[in-house]
């Protein structure tokens, strides 16, 4: 029987119990302000994130115009600060 450190037994739970997805979205909510800033975090009503694909909420015409333009930039930042491609597609809404 082979010896996992902590870390490594707890991201093996989360991958054979199909519970990562939920938890990344989880801690990607917790994180939301680190990630994109204060104002986008300040303006944006809530996330999801399901199947890699990321919905975002506001009401702010230009914050929506500027997330999508800036899609491309956000899935690159995401996947990089979670260092797993979690991210394919954002959708705002």
């Amino acid at each position: 029987m082979g010896s996992y450190s902590m870390a490594e037994a707890l991201k093996l739970l989360l991958e054979k119990s199909h519970w990562k997805p939920k938890v990344t979205e989880l801690r990607m909510r917790e994180e939301w302000e680190t990630i994109v800033g204060k104002t986008i975090s300040k303006y944006t009503r809530s996330i999801s994130l399901y199947n890699k694909t990321l919905t975002i909420y506001t009401d702010v015409a230009p914050l929506k115009q500027e997330l999508q333009m800036g899609k491309e930039q956000l899935i690159v930042r995401l996947n990089e600060y979670f260092e797993d491609r979690i991210v394919e597609e954002i959708i705002i809404k």
